[in-house]
């Protein structure tokens, strides 16, 4: 009699005002992987309100054992996701014992302060990458980064060609594409405008005068949790 297959766990780790797109574009693509097993948690198992939406149902982070892949969405919220001790204890715990280790968005800034990116290549959304800097992370521009067990994704889009680099990874090339071909993944966006070096320039100085009031707040808390880290 043969075996059955082992199961593939994932776990997809939420905090307050994630970007749900982050999770919920990659969720819809991994969860087509075989054996795979995706448990969604927060702390507490709490209702997360994510953009006018809100998520509940929800596994509790810190009761779950194990995983063979974690990923960490981004968000605004991912500022105080990297201060929070009990939050970032969690992450710590499963990612020590994860054999891939991914994010997408600024989720890449969560993996770094729980110190799994240090001397590793990664993405993070465009905005916001620099801050990567302060945790020893080297900051890679590409929509997907792989550095050995470690995948991450640019901004929020970048969730679904990140979740099909990692869905070849898991189960192959044909395999991936297949699923693809069933979500009928074809992007052909009406405006050429979805990078800094692509967009006009007063579209890019709109969203830098949107993203001012932001920026000192959340270099402020990526230099903490990277004074933090160095004293882990």
């Amino acid at each position: 009699m043969t075996a059955p297959a082992a199961t593939l766990q994932i776990v997809i780790a939420l905090f307050p005002d994630v970007t749900h797109l982050d999770f919920t574009g990659p969720h819809q693509v991994l969860r087509r992987a075989p054996q795979a097993q995706i448990t969604v948690a927060s702390m507490g198992g709490a209702d997360i309100a994510a953009e006018g939406l809100t998520f509940t149902g929800l596994a509790d982070l810190a009761n779950v054992e194990r995983c063979d892949l974690l990923l960490v969405p981004g968000g605004f919220g991912a500022t105080d996701a990297m201060l929070d001790r009990a939050f970032m204890r969690e992450i710590r715990r499963l990612g020590a014992g994860a054999k891939y280790l991914t994010s997408v968005c600024t989720g890449s800034l969560i993996l770094a302060a729980g110190g799994f990116l240090t001397g590793k290549r990664a993405a993070c959304h465009w905005a916001w990458r620099e801050l990567l800097a302060p945790f020893g992370t080297i900051i890679d521009e590409s929509r997907v980064v792989r550095d050995g067990n470690v995948i991450t994704g640019g901004g929020v889009t970048a969730g679904l060609d990140f979740a099909f680099t990692v869905l070849a990874e898991l189960a192959g090339e044909d395999y991936a594409q297949t699923v693809q071909l069933g979500l009928e993944y074809a992007p052909s966006p009406p405006f050429n405008a979805g990078r800094p070096e692509l967009a006009p320039p007063q579209v890019l100085a709109a969203y830098h005068r949107r993203l001012g009031p932001l920026v000192d707040a959340r270099r402020g808390a990526a230099d903490e949790a990277a004074r933090r880290l160095a004293l882990t």
